[in-house]
């Protein structure tokens, strides 16, 4: 083979390497970003009779059902500094009057935890509009307890949305 052919045969292989590197670089170059799958804050989590349910592991969605701005996420604060995990936060669908749980069972241990934290707050039955304990704040609702309750035990088994994460 001539000289002048093998450089031509080599120069030909590197275009051809160079086209197919630059084929694949504009490929990746236009793919979209992979996106994170969400992990959900809480998963349904049996409970037996007995045990003790803590507050970091209760997640809590606070609404507000008053006209007051700002009183769901000032709550949701509150809470959070007592060791709960935030839920949604934001505008109830439905006014109150008082401090409403929305719960199908009032005895649940994550339930009776919430609602040891506030004053005069009622379990009512309601639809799940956030993840965890739903709790709307209505006109009448000052401030949490000063008195906090760190865990209580179930009294019976129950299921309730343990934060992801929580031990």
């Amino acid at each position: 083979m001539s000289g002048a052919l093998r450089s031509a045969l080599t120069l030909a292989v590197l275009a051809a390497l160079v086209l197919v590197a630059a084929l694949w670089g504009w490929a990746a170059f236009t793919e979209p970003f992979p996106e994170d799958e969400p992990v959900a804050i809480c998963e349904d989590t049996p409970v037996a009779a007995g045990s003790e349910v803590r507050r970091d592991q209760v997640v809590v969605s606070v609404f507000n059902g008053s006209e007051r701005s700002g009183l769901a996420s000032a709550t949701s604060a509150q809470l959070e500094e007592r060791g709960f995990v935030t839920g949604e936060v934001g505008d109830s669908p439905l006014p109150a009057a008082t401090t409403q749980i929305w719960s199908a069972d009032p005895t649940n241990p994550a339930v009776v935890l919430v609602q040891r934290q506030f004053k005069q707050a009622e379990v009512v039955p309601g639809d799940a509009i956030g993840p965890g304990i739903v709790v709307v704040v209505g006109e009448r609702f000052q401030t949490l307890r000063k008195k906090q309750v760190e865990s209580v035990v179930a009294k019976a088994d129950a299921t309730y949305c343990r934060a992801t994460g929580s031990e």
